[in-house]
């Protein structure tokens, strides 16, 4: 890891160059204290709507070979049974029966293997 880190930053090394890079701060701070001067009101500026917003979702599947993007299937809302001992655990509700005297009905109905 330490090589690949080497080799990413000797791949992006290069000298300094001030002019390429503009300040968008300062020249939005001097417009601001113009327009000020000036008597304007100055009120937030509208933000640019998000055009190219991109469903990521639909574009992995696309680059995998899904041409069309998936519709949301109904099985995701089903529901989830409830796993097999997970009665024990909840807790139980006013007026219902606690959940050890539910299960000890359950299992005394139940008959039991005996082994030989």
């Amino acid at each position: 890891m330490l090589d690949l880190a080497k080799h990413i930053v000797t791949q992006k090394t290069a000298d300094f160059e001030p002019e390429r890079f503009k300040d968008h701060y300062e020249e939005a701070l001097t417009e601001l204290i113009n327009a000020k001067r000036n008597g304007k009101t100055v009120g937030p500026k509208p933000r640019p709507l998000g055009e190219n917003v991109v469903d990521l979702m639909d574009a992995l599947r696309r680059s995998i070979g899904g041409s069309e993007p998936a519709k949301p299937s109904k099985q995701s809302k089903k529901p989830r049974k409830a796993a097999a001992g997970q009665k024990e655990m909840l807790m139980p509700i006013a007026g219902k029966k606690p959940a050890k005297e539910a299960t000890a009905k359950k299992t005394a109905s139940k008959p039991q293997r005996r082994s030989a």
